[in-house]
């Protein structure tokens, strides 16, 4: 950072989340080895080493972190295979909560598979299995009355400022994995610190254990979560409120992130909710909010306006419909149109062909506000993709079907037919499902197509030049969108402001200076874009009168420098030594997923 910029974070550094002064810290000798959020290992200095009591339980060496990430990465090389390496990793956090993340951070494009998807989905499937630390809050539907006091071990109201919570019912392209989904919340926070910088120990990970109707599950004597089928219907419903209720209650600053929620209950609770409380699903939200940043940057290429497009949707579950929702809701902000009237510029379609009406009772309540009058679709075929674009003639093409290869070479003809630039979006994962390949998207439209992934893929040759592939990947939305909420203490996430982070996002797409270039940014820039989009949904709930913090900076360049001062890095900082007895929570070693170690204040309390 340039001097101007060390300075304007120092005259933030009074803020209780700046980092740039020492951490205080009432523990020593094992007891701080055993404290990942301010354990260094073999980074301890001397002082630190004589004042905190640590000679002789570390080797005499003190090393740079630069030099233990270079250790931790050899010994990571050595491990012989994806899940090995996630293992390793998962150690690794438990021991040094700093090293895990600079060491992510260093080889961010090489363990991001390895931390998050695919990887961490084989290690959620095999979590009855592998021995580990448990990490997170468990919860159990036959324990709803002790929901409250589960969750008041994790520390005081100031103590938490972001919850993801699951209950594994769809986790990750695998389905039900029952108990297992804790570590889907645990690998979405490692997310959110890597790529926007929240406190890695101000974090909660919640399973919801509902029950599980994965039979090998069920029949598996190892398995570690209520073996039982799903519960439903009030049960569930009592069993979610209370969770929200106590959160809420407990940790009333604290943000919540629903994920992997099965598409029953995906959509419906997150309507019940987002009126009442600051919450998100990134399955429904993140992919709608990185998709519509793709459209806006796709627009801007294309000399469209979002007033104006006429979208298919092919694949209308939870990732399509919430995709649809968002791009409903930017289409009513740009044309000041009402919701109805933006909806109608959105055709769905799914397994029975084209939404219709008279579909009703096969409808999901996601589904149900997408579905056309059947009289539109008298006298033509509402359930071949070929005919429907025929009628339609969409300026937009997203798939989200994990149908391989719907995208046929005629079905696109037939759209450049009708529009100088198609914009198509093959989003389904894995890459084996996607709906198009996008070397064949460019043929067919002699290079005309723009394109957007939900997987990786390589640049793409035509004519003896490079286009860029843009990748649909929700990282680079939900982590600056959490950061935004947390530090501005939203009360609500109101369309209002997704729109403005989606904006943010697109308005740093490279493809807005070079056509040939993605319509969305790197992963690899993750954090800055992180700071964009959280400066984008701050002033959007300070306009909206949704912030409920103070002192928010009002120029953009101070906004950003206020945020930044208040990133965690993967940093060490001096340690200054406190008394036990006027100790916080953090300075004590009990903040986070530790819990606290003597309850009974805490229960006294309730």
């Amino acid at each position: 950072m340039a001097k101007d910029g060390k300075e304007r974070s120092h005259k933030f550094s009074h803020l209780p989340l700046a980092t740039n002064r020492p951490m205080e810290c009432a523990v020593s000798g094992q007891a701080l080895l055993q404290t990942p959020y301010m354990n260094k290992g073999t980074a301890f200095t001397h002082e630190e080493r004589a004042e905190f009591g640590l000679k002789g339980l570390i080797p005499t060496n003190v090393q740079t972190l630069d030099e233990q990430v270079k250790r931790a990465y050899a010994q990571y090389q050595t491990r012989p295979n994806p899940l090995a390496k996630n293992t390793f990793m998962t150690s690794l956090k438990e021991q040094n909560e700093v090293l895990y993340y600079r060491l992510v951070q260093d080889h961010l494009k090489e363990m991001f598979p390895v931390i998050y998807t695919p990887t961490e989905g084989e290690a959620i499937s095999d979590y009855s299995r592998l021995f580990r630390r448990p990490e997170g809050c468990f919860l159990n539907v036959e324990d709803t009355d002790e929901v409250e006091m589960r969750l008041a071990q994790f520390g005081d109201p100031d103590s938490i400022d972001l919850i993801v919570v699951s209950d594994g019912e769809q986790i990750l392209g695998i389905g039900d994995q029952g108990v297992g989904g804790i570590l889907i919340s645990v690998a979405k926070l490692v997310i959110y610190t890597l790529c926007a910088g929240i406190h890695p120990h101000r974090t909660l990970p919640v399973v919801l254990d509902c029950g599980t109707n994965n039979k090998e599950l069920l029949d598996d004597e190892l398995y570690l979560g209520l073996r039982k089928p799903r519960a439903r219907g009030e049960e569930y419903d009592r069993f979610v409120d209370k969770f929200v209720q106590s959160a809420r209650k407990l940790y009333p600053k604290a943000y919540i992130h629903f994920e992997d929620f099965g598409l029953p209950n995906a959509r419906r609770i997150l309507d019940k909710y987002t009126p009442k409380i600051a919450c998100f699903n990134d399955d429904v939200q993140g992919t709608g909010c990185v998709t519509l940043a793709a459209i806006y940057a796709a627009l801007h290429v294309a000399k469209l306006q979002m007033k104006d497009i006429r979208v298919l949707m092919y694949g209308s579950g939870t990732a399509g419909t919430g995709i649809a929702d968002q791009l409903s809701d930017a289409i009513a902000v740009e044309s000041e149109k009402s919701k109805d009237e933006a909806r109608k510029q959105i055709w769905c379609v799914d397994k029975p062909g084209m939404l219709l009406q008279s579909m009703k009772d096969e409808l999901t309540p996601a589904q149900h506000p997408y579905a056309r009058d059947d009289n539109e679709w008298e006298g033509k075929k509402h359930d071949d993709l070929l005919e429907i674009v025929k009628a339609v003639k969409p300026h937009i093409l997203i798939g989200t079907s994990t149908k391989p290869k719907a995208f046929t070479e005629e079905v696109v003809k037939e759209m450049a037919k009708h529009v100088d630039r198609p914009i198509i979006f093959p989003l389904s994962n894995p890459t084996k499902l996607h709906e198009a390949d996008p070397n064949d998207l460019f043929k067919w439209t002699d290079g005309k197509a723009l394109m957007a992934t939900g997987s990786p893929f390589d640049p793409v040759e035509h004519n003896g030049a490079k286009y860029e592939v843009a990748e649909c990947n929700n990282s680079t939305t939900f982590p600056g969108i959490g950061l935004g909420a947390v530090l501005s203490r939203a009360k609500l996430m109101s369309p209002a402001l997704l729109v403005a982070a989606t904006k943010a996002l697109a308005a740093q797409a490279p493809a807005l200076k070079d056509p040939n270039a993605g319509l969305l940014p790197d992963v690899t820039n993750v954090r800055e874009i992180s700071v964009k989009i959280a400066a984008a949904v701050i002033k959007k709930a300070a306009e909206e009168g949704l912030a409920q913090e103070k002192g928010i900076p009002e120029s953009e360049e101070d906004l950003e420098h206020w945020i930044r001062a208040q990133m965690w890095d993967a940093e060490y900082r001096p340690l200054e030594k406190v008394a036990p007895d006027s100790a916080s929570e953090l300075a004590r070693g009990e903040s986070g997923t530790k819990g606290r170690r003597h309850s009974k204040a805490k229960e006294s309390k309730l």
